[in-house]
């Protein structure tokens, strides 16, 4: 019979120490350039690889320490597409509304 006493409980396992995801800073770095450059194609890509590091993440949860860098990354990849689109939008309602005015 094992002793209860004998394994950490705040570890990642059975004398293991959690350590931060491998992706965990890429993806946050990838989210905060996303808004300022490129943020059409930075924003999916932080989104993916936000996306699977957070599967990762929530598949062994005791192995890894640093899931809000990883979802903070993946909210400003969100953000950067909403606003890259809202960009794009205003700039074709803004070419149809003064190629009508000709």
């Amino acid at each position: 019979m094992s002793n209860p006493y004998d394994q950490n409980p705040y570890a990642g396992g059975p004398g293991g120490v959690p350590q931060p995801h491998p992706k965990g800073t890429q993806v946050l770095v990838l989210g905060i350039v996303s808004l300022f450059v490129c943020g059409i194609i930075l924003g999916p890509i932080a989104l993916i690889q936000g996306n699977n590091a957070l599967k990762e993440i929530d598949a062994n949860p005791g192995a890894y320490t640093n899931r809000q860098n990883v979802v903070i990354g993946r909210i400003l990849g969100i953000v950067a597409i909403v606003l890259w689109a809202i960009g794009i939008v205003i700039n074709i309602i803004t070419f149809v509304v003064a190629g009508s005015q000709q």
